[in-house]
């Protein structure tokens, strides 16, 4: 090659040009990146302690069940299309990301307990799939907050057929407001989440 004194050293104007291309390429990877392979998510809440907890970052994989409506980051730019493309629904004890339909701009995130055609109900705090009790057993006791206040609750360790296990805080014990409900059917096209 020819000698480095002889390279045309570049102007100023030649490297803010350069540098600007450099960082226009590298913030449309990035953009690309995320609107179609990950995307990162904020834990927002509580409703997943203590296996999520408020304040923790998750990256998503977009390819994993498809690519829907929601799956562009821009509520404006929603695909024109029905159902998911290139892929497939979630499995029982997957943790998801999705959109209500109340409310397509907010992000819930919650694992998946029931699928299409299962039927979900909690009896004094145990959960049943399709009549059958969800494995569950005690894990301990944890410090926590609940109710605003800190607080020693037993947890406990709930085992999904699949194998999926996570652990599960009783903060009012068996008789919360939830501990009796269902049964729900889960329609065909829709996913129980917990």
């Amino acid at each position: 090659g020819a000698p480095l004194d002889s390279k045309k050293k570049m102007t100023a104007r030649e490297e803010a040009i350069d540098l600007a291309k450099t960082v226009i390429y590298a913030v449309a990877i990035a953009l690309v990146l995320r609107i179609i392979i990950f995307q990162p998510f904020n834990i927002p809440s509580g409703s997943m302690k203590p296996n999520l907890l408020v304040g923790d970052f998750l990256f998503v994989s977009k390819p994993a069940y498809g690519y829907s409506r929601a799956s562009l980051v821009w509520p404006l730019t929603r695909l024109p299309i029905e159902g998911r493309l290139f892929g497939h629904g979630p499995s029982r004890g997957d943790v998801v990301v999705f959109k209500n339909r109340k409310d397509g701009n907010k992000d819930y995130i919650k694992r998946v307990i029931g699928l299409p055609g299962d039927e979900v109900r909690m009896i004094d705090g145990h959960l049943y799939i399709n009549g059958e009790a969800v494995k569950k057993e005690f894990a301990g006791m944890a410090w926590t907050t609940c109710d605003g206040r800190p607080a020693e609750i037993p947890t406990y360790r709930e085992t999904l057929d699949t194998g999926v296990s996570y652990t599960v805080d009783e903060c009012h014990g068996d008789r919360g407001a939830l501990d009796n409900v269902g049964p729900y059917q889960v329609p065909a096209g829709h996913y129980f989440m917990m």
